[in-house]
């Protein structure tokens, strides 16, 4: 895999090879949640599947139908449904005939535990969700799709969205925004769910060695590495959370702030969200409460 982890920073709309068959285009979107922007994979040889077509841009469509040149596209696989991966597949679509493919809607594998919290008033984050997103064919969990050349098989992740696929390629694993090596991942209920997230991680880490081919960032050669790494850093995070819980009652933003003590400011709306999902997970497992409804920012403490 061709890749330097260390020094991530490829042209927007360039085609670059990573291995045989498999081309990445960087879309122009970088971001501080996006990193340098979204990466769209262009698997296959004669024919192809594009994996995350990314953000609805005219100039990395163009990039894209380039990098395809006069080759057939069979599938358009959407990983999970926010528009920094998604809005740009009803384009590529009407441009190569292809279906986009994907788990389902935007609401699709959202947790029961979710649902009920919005019914109670929880307000979601709103990160960019696509929520017209309908794809042609729901890729169900296990689900097998295969082209000229290549194959893979969907795994369904939820934890970063609840209608997350990571996509396996022999040893390979498209790995969507749920594991990246540049940073962890944005958990924002309800379309984030911190157990769903722990438990996809699990499921992946059971794979073995894998490399991972992220939505941002570069391959991550030891995906396995990283998978324990996150999974630690997210038990890590916990820890903080219920030892800040035990000096006393704390509402959700000075709580963030105890938790998160280096976070630059533009990012503090984003560590609130993951405090949240925390939250709503050590709540469904009896060792924090609220006594008050999720409109009126509730104090949390321990049980």
């Amino acid at each position: 895999m061709q890749d330097d982890p260390g020094h991530f920073d490829p042209p927007p709309g360039v085609a670059v090879a990573l291995a045989p068959d498999l081309v990445r285009v960087l879309a122009p979107n970088p971001s501080a949640m996006t990193f340098r922007g979204t990466n769209t994979y262009l698997l296959g040889r004669a024919a192809l599947c594009v994996i995350d077509p990314g953000p609805d841009d005219p100039a990395h469509l163009a990039a894209l139908l380039a990098a395809i040149g006069g080759r057939h596209v069979t599938k358009i696989i959407v990983t999970h449904s926010h528009r920094d991966h998604s809005a740009a597949a009803p384009a590529l679509r009407e441009a190569t005939g292809a279906p986009v493919v994907a788990f389902g809607k935007s609401t699709a594998g959202r947790s029961a535990l979710m649902e009920q919290r919005l019914a109670a008033g929880l307000v979601a984050g709103g990160e960019g969700v696509d929520t017209g997103f309908a794809p042609d064919i729901r890729l169900a969990d296990g689900a097998e799709v295969a082209g000229e050349g290549w194959q893979l098989r969907a795994l369904h992740t939820p934890g970063h969205f609840g209608n997350h696929l990571c996509l396996l390629w022999g040893r390979h694993l498209f790995s969507g925004d749920h594991a990246m090596g540049w940073a962890s991942s944005l958990v924002s209920p309800p379309d984030g769910d911190m157990a769903a997230y722990m438990a996809s991680c699990a499921r992946l880490l059971a794979l073995g060695p894998v490399t991972l081919l992220p939505g941002h960032g570069a391959a991550v050669p030891d995906g396995a590495a990283r998978l324990r790494a996150l999974i630690a850093h997210r038990q890590a995070r916990e820890a903080a959370i219920r030892a800040a819980l035990a000096r006393g009652p704390q509402r959700l933003a000075p709580l963030t702030t105890s938790v998160y003590t280096d976070t630059p400011p533009a990012l503090f709306p984003a560590a609130q969200r993951n405090v949240l999902a925390h939250l709503i997970d050590l709540e469904s497992r009896n060792l924090v409460r609220s006594a008050e409804s999720p409109l009126t920012d509730p104090l949390y403490e321990l049980v």
